[in-house]
């Protein structure tokens, strides 16, 4: 039987620190094939190119970590990781690690988030990991934490349709307080942008921003983050608001009323 083959990509590129450990922590558990984007693609969701030809390049790092490099996206590289580099079905796609949290409204815009999606459209179970922490990212209890999540995903298989959304806490003693299966909240970033002049006198902007949350419920995902808790959230692609289709439903004469 042949070993299990792990898909591992991300958002923040195919330097990334994160990917490394990531790449780094998988390394014995089955073969891994890295196909990430060439740069960062952090916040661009689920978009794919349909535009451009997406050039791909072989490159090496050290330790043994070597794959390919991608002139495009996220749900690009697991596109072309799937359908065109691998020769047969990866057993999982792995996506991170992610340099910053990825819970709440964020999940929407999350690159991370969607290459994990895009394996799961593509039939492919997945995970998508993310650290809490932008400054100086400390990424070895988040290896562990996806180690320990890729054995039990290989071993115990994930629901069909289903990716996993795993959100690492940044704590002063590096490790987590436990694990905690969540639901996507509604924090959202609170955005700002920054007026600024160029030299020949153009305006242009900066966006920035800052996480904001009014969720108390411990089984919400940022809010388990903030308490120091690994996140794990099962996320489906149907955005279909079942509640809102049956109320639709019931509107007297929905079907009649076309103009």
């Amino acid at each position: 039987m042949p070993e299990p083959l792990i898909l591992v990509t991300n958002d923040d590129g195919f330097y990334a620190a994160g990917i490394y450990a990531l790449q780094q922590a998988l390394a014995d558990i089955g073969e891994t094939v890295v196909v990430a984007p060439e740069a960062e693609k952090s916040a661009v969701g689920h978009a794919i190119t349909i535009s451009n030809p997406i050039r791909i390049s072989e490159l090496e790092r050290e330790n043994g970590f070597s794959g390919y490099a991608v002139a495009g996206t996220p749900a690009d590289c697991v596109k072309l990781g799937i359908k065109v580099i691998v020769d047969r079905t990866p057993d999982l796609v792995v996506s991170g690690i992610n340099r910053g949290s990825n819970v709440g409204m964020s999940v929407l815009y999350s690159g991370t988030v969607s290459a994990a999606t895009e394996a799961v459209i593509l039939g492919v179970p997945a995970i998508a990991i993310s650290l809490d922490a932008w400054v100086r990212p400390d990424y070895s209890y988040a290896a562990k934490v996806a180690r320990q999540f890729v054995r039990r995903a290989l071993e115990k298989g994930i629901a069909r349709g289903v990716a996993l959304n795993i959100n690492v806490p940044k704590t002063p003693n590096g490790e987590a307080a436990g694990f905690r299966l969540t639901r996507q909240g509604t924090s959202n970033y609170e955005e700002r942008f920054d007026q600024r002049i160029d030299p020949r006198q153009n305006v242009y902007y900066w966006m920035d921003g800052e996480l904001v949350s009014n969720e108390s419920d411990p089984s919400v995902d940022d809010v388990a983050l903030r308490e120091g808790y690994v996140s794990v959230t099962p996320l489906h692609y149907n955005l279909t608001s079942e509640e809102s289709f049956a109320e639709l439903n019931s509107w007297e004469d929905f079907q009649d009323d076309a103009p």
